[in-house]
Protein backbone atom coordinates (compact mmCIF):
# COMPACT_ATOMS: atom_id res chain seq x y z
CA UNK A 1 0.00 0.00 0.00
CA UNK A 2 0.85 3.45 -0.70
CA UNK A 3 0.05 6.47 1.09
CA UNK A 4 -0.09 10.30 0.63
CA UNK A 5 -0.50 11.98 3.89
CA UNK A 6 -0.64 16.15 3.41
CA UNK A 7 -1.47 19.22 4.63
CA UNK A 8 0.18 22.89 5.68
CA UNK A 9 3.20 23.32 8.00
CA UNK A 10 2.61 22.03 11.55
CA UNK A 11 -0.47 20.20 10.45
CA UNK A 12 0.89 16.54 12.51
CA UNK A 13 2.26 14.98 8.66
CA UNK A 14 5.69 13.55 10.53
CA UNK A 15 3.29 12.69 13.95
CA UNK A 16 0.63 11.00 11.48
CA UNK A 17 3.13 9.42 9.36
CA UNK A 18 5.31 7.83 11.98
CA UNK A 19 2.13 5.79 13.56
CA UNK A 20 1.17 4.65 10.24
CA UNK A 21 4.61 3.51 9.53
CA UNK A 22 4.28 1.27 12.59
CA UNK A 23 1.19 0.03 12.46
CA UNK A 24 1.27 -0.90 8.62
CA UNK A 25 4.97 -1.34 8.35
CA UNK A 26 5.70 1.44 5.55
CA UNK A 27 8.57 3.10 4.81
CA UNK A 28 8.23 7.20 5.29
CA UNK A 29 9.03 9.36 2.88
CA UNK A 30 9.31 12.93 4.15
CA UNK A 31 10.81 15.71 2.03
CA UNK A 32 11.17 17.73 5.30
CA UNK A 33 13.31 14.97 6.08
CA UNK A 34 14.84 14.17 3.44
CA UNK A 35 15.53 17.97 2.66
CA UNK A 36 16.97 18.40 6.80
CA UNK A 37 19.71 16.06 5.76
CA UNK A 38 21.00 16.86 2.76
CA UNK A 39 21.50 20.66 4.78
CA UNK A 40 22.77 18.80 7.34
CA UNK A 41 25.85 16.77 5.30
CA UNK A 42 26.56 20.39 3.96
CA UNK A 43 26.15 19.12 0.39
CA UNK A 44 26.15 21.54 -2.68
CA UNK A 45 22.40 20.65 -2.64
CA UNK A 46 22.10 21.29 1.14
CA UNK A 47 23.53 24.18 0.67
CA UNK A 48 21.14 25.91 -1.83
CA UNK A 49 17.75 24.22 0.35
CA UNK A 50 19.26 26.04 3.25
CA UNK A 51 19.39 29.29 1.46
CA UNK A 52 16.03 28.56 0.02
CA UNK A 53 13.88 27.91 3.48
CA UNK A 54 15.88 30.13 5.71
CA UNK A 55 13.45 32.76 3.64
CA UNK A 56 10.44 30.82 4.17
CA UNK A 57 10.01 29.61 0.72
CA UNK A 58 10.15 25.52 -0.60
CA UNK A 59 12.83 23.68 -2.27
CA UNK A 60 11.77 23.56 -5.94
CA UNK A 61 10.52 20.84 -7.43
CA UNK A 62 13.64 19.65 -9.42
CA UNK A 63 15.18 19.60 -6.17
CA UNK A 64 12.36 17.00 -4.26
CA UNK A 65 11.86 15.24 -7.30
CA UNK A 66 15.04 14.27 -7.66
CA UNK A 67 15.10 12.92 -3.86
CA UNK A 68 11.65 11.18 -4.19
CA UNK A 69 12.85 9.57 -7.27
CA UNK A 70 15.88 7.59 -5.43
CA UNK A 71 13.37 6.25 -2.84
CA UNK A 72 10.48 5.39 -5.05
CA UNK A 73 12.49 2.89 -7.09
CA UNK A 74 13.84 1.36 -4.18
CA UNK A 75 12.86 -2.31 -4.44
CA UNK A 76 12.66 -2.63 -0.58
CA UNK A 77 10.11 -0.19 -0.85
CA UNK A 78 8.19 -0.70 -3.56
CA UNK A 79 4.23 -0.80 -2.57
CA UNK A 80 5.23 0.61 1.15
CA UNK A 81 5.62 4.09 1.35
CA UNK A 82 3.82 6.80 2.69
CA UNK A 83 4.54 10.16 1.21
CA UNK A 84 4.59 12.97 3.84
CA UNK A 85 4.14 16.14 2.67
CA UNK A 86 4.77 15.65 -0.93
CA UNK A 87 3.81 16.58 -3.47
CA UNK A 88 3.24 20.02 -2.88
CA UNK A 89 2.66 21.66 -6.28
CA UNK A 90 0.88 20.26 -9.24
CA UNK A 91 3.88 19.37 -10.88
CA UNK A 92 5.09 17.65 -8.00
CA UNK A 93 2.07 15.70 -7.98
CA UNK A 94 1.98 14.65 -11.84
CA UNK A 95 5.19 13.46 -11.43
CA UNK A 96 4.95 11.51 -8.52
CA UNK A 97 2.28 9.76 -10.84
CA UNK A 98 4.67 9.13 -13.45
CA UNK A 99 7.41 7.66 -11.25
CA UNK A 100 5.11 5.20 -9.29
CA UNK A 101 3.70 4.19 -12.98
CA UNK A 102 6.79 3.61 -14.22
CA UNK A 103 8.06 1.72 -11.06
CA UNK A 104 4.30 -0.33 -11.78
CA UNK A 105 2.78 1.10 -8.05
CA UNK A 106 0.15 3.63 -7.51
CA UNK A 107 -1.44 5.52 -4.48
CA UNK A 108 -3.97 3.75 -2.37
CA UNK A 109 -4.80 6.31 -0.10
CA UNK A 110 -4.63 10.22 -0.20
CA UNK A 111 -4.96 12.25 3.75
CA UNK A 112 -5.18 15.81 3.57
CA UNK A 113 -5.14 17.10 7.55
CA UNK A 114 -7.07 20.31 7.17
CA UNK A 115 -5.33 23.10 9.93
CA UNK A 116 -6.20 26.28 10.70
CA UNK A 117 -3.22 28.80 11.62
CA UNK A 118 -4.23 29.13 15.39
CA UNK A 119 -3.92 25.12 15.54
CA UNK A 120 -0.55 25.78 13.81
CA UNK A 121 1.00 28.01 15.36
CA UNK A 122 0.22 26.66 18.50
CA UNK A 123 1.70 22.92 17.53
CA UNK A 124 4.55 25.06 16.16
CA UNK A 125 5.20 26.76 19.82
CA UNK A 126 4.86 23.56 21.70
CA UNK A 127 7.21 21.77 19.19
CA UNK A 128 10.08 24.64 19.88
CA UNK A 129 10.15 23.11 23.21
CA UNK A 130 10.99 19.10 22.07
CA UNK A 131 13.20 20.05 19.01
CA UNK A 132 14.85 23.27 17.70
CA UNK A 133 14.03 23.62 14.06
CA UNK A 134 15.62 26.36 12.17
CA UNK A 135 12.23 26.58 9.94
CA UNK A 136 10.26 26.88 13.38
CA UNK A 137 9.65 30.83 13.87
CA UNK A 138 6.21 32.11 14.10
CA UNK A 139 6.84 34.64 10.61
CA UNK A 140 8.49 31.53 8.66
CA UNK A 141 5.70 29.14 9.71
CA UNK A 142 3.32 32.43 8.96
CA UNK A 143 4.72 32.52 5.93
CA UNK A 144 4.96 29.33 4.64
CA UNK A 145 1.67 28.24 5.52
CA UNK A 146 0.51 31.30 3.55
CA UNK A 147 2.37 29.97 0.62
CA UNK A 148 1.47 26.15 1.30
CA UNK A 149 -2.14 27.23 0.74
CA UNK A 150 -1.40 28.90 -2.43
CA UNK A 151 0.50 26.42 -4.07
CA UNK A 152 -1.16 23.10 -2.65
CA UNK A 153 -4.96 24.13 -3.86
CA UNK A 154 -4.56 22.80 -7.00
CA UNK A 155 -3.02 19.67 -5.24
CA UNK A 156 -6.28 19.48 -3.08
CA UNK A 157 -7.89 19.96 -6.71
CA UNK A 158 -6.25 17.14 -8.76
CA UNK A 159 -6.65 14.49 -5.59
CA UNK A 160 -9.74 15.89 -4.19
CA UNK A 161 -11.51 13.89 -7.20
CA UNK A 162 -10.36 10.32 -6.39
CA UNK A 163 -12.57 8.13 -4.40
CA UNK A 164 -9.36 7.05 -2.59
CA UNK A 165 -9.24 11.19 -1.07
CA UNK A 166 -9.21 11.67 2.48
CA UNK A 167 -9.61 15.36 3.75
CA UNK A 168 -9.29 14.95 7.72
CA UNK A 169 -9.91 17.81 10.45
CA UNK A 170 -6.44 18.46 11.20
CA UNK A 171 -7.24 20.60 14.69
CA UNK A 172 -8.80 17.55 16.13
CA UNK A 173 -6.25 15.55 19.18
CA UNK A 174 -3.93 13.41 17.78
CA UNK A 175 -4.85 10.07 18.84
CA UNK A 176 -8.65 11.33 17.09
CA UNK A 177 -6.97 12.19 13.74
CA UNK A 178 -4.63 8.71 14.09
CA UNK A 179 -7.49 6.61 15.02
CA UNK A 180 -9.64 7.85 12.21
CA UNK A 181 -6.79 7.62 9.56
CA UNK A 182 -6.10 3.33 10.88
CA UNK A 183 -9.75 3.10 10.64
CA UNK A 184 -9.98 3.76 6.87
CA UNK A 185 -6.76 2.48 6.50
CA UNK A 186 -7.94 -1.34 7.85
CA UNK A 187 -11.13 -1.05 5.81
Amino acid sequence: MNVIIFGPPGAGKGTQSNNIVKKFNLYQISTGDLLRNEVKNQTELGKDIENIISKGDFATDEIVNELIKKAIFDPNKKNKLIFDGYPRSLNQAKNLNLLLSNSDQKIDFIFFLNVNKDTIIKRIEKRKMLEKRSDDNPNTILKRYDTYMETTKPVLDFYSKNKNFYEINGDEEIHVISSKIEHILSV
